[in-house]
């Protein structure tokens, strides 16, 4: 499926990156030590992020990377260390699972409190067809599963975006929009992604988290 041109992604309506009207970073780490499930994956991390940079966190599988997107977005990962984030700061996060999504897309825009045309539109022009809206979408591929989070997170208002593998399961035409549309927006952003030409077009640093 190729979309017309029409059905490209504009800067204009998506992307709703905000501005951080502060000095400082948005993100500062020094020395931290993240655990899952009783074990340290990763420890003596040091980085910080300021305004406009994308930053790729890479390393081997268990080494901690979803772990530290999971602590960045506010859920209760055990730490130690220094991890500090701007006052004030919004995070939109899309996970790396999106198994878990079931129901409409209509009520879970609702429920993620984006606008819904806005959403739906996002979708249109990711390949959806309008007959998808009425389907659960618990029933829907593993790709479209991962549309409907990255739609969600275009729609969000937010300071930074953490992106846990978000060309997972998606047609590479989508994957060229997203791209485009990172590189015209020029959002901050943390991400983990294997493609390694999407991350050298994308990120402007990168972490190596080692096990």
């Amino acid at each position: 499926f190729r979309p017309s041109a029409s059905s490209t992604l504009r800067s204009s309506v998506f992307f709703s990156a905000m501005a951080w009207g502060k000095s400082g970073p948005l993100v500062r780490a020094e020395g931290l030590s993240l655990s899952y499930g009783g074990r340290t994956v990763c420890a003596g991390l040091t980085f910080t992020l300021r305004p406009g940079e994308r930053m790729a966190v890479t390393g081997p599988n268990g080494c901690g990377k979803s772990t530290l997107l999971k602590k960045l977005c506010g859920q209760d990962v055990a730490a130690c260390g220094t991890l500090a984030l701007g006052a004030g700061l919004i995070v939109s996060y899309v996970p790396q699972d999106a198994s878990f999504l079931h129901g409409g897309a209509r009520d879970y825009a609702r429920n993620a409190g984006v606008d819904e045309t806005m959403f739906l539109t996002l979708l249109r022009k990711l390949g959806f067809e309008r007959v998808q809206f009425e389907k659960d979408m618990a029933d829907y591929s593993a790709g479209q599963k991962k549309k409907v989070l990255l739609a969600r997170s275009l729609c969000e208002q937010a300071h930074l975006y953490l992106w846990d593998e978000p060309l997972n399961y998606i047609d590479l035409y989508s994957r060229m929009q997203i791209e485009n549309l990172i590189l015209e927006c020029c959002p901050t952003m943390i991400l983990i992604e294997h493609d390694r030409a999407f991350q050298e077009r994308i990120a402007t640093s990168r972490i190596e988290l080692l096990p």
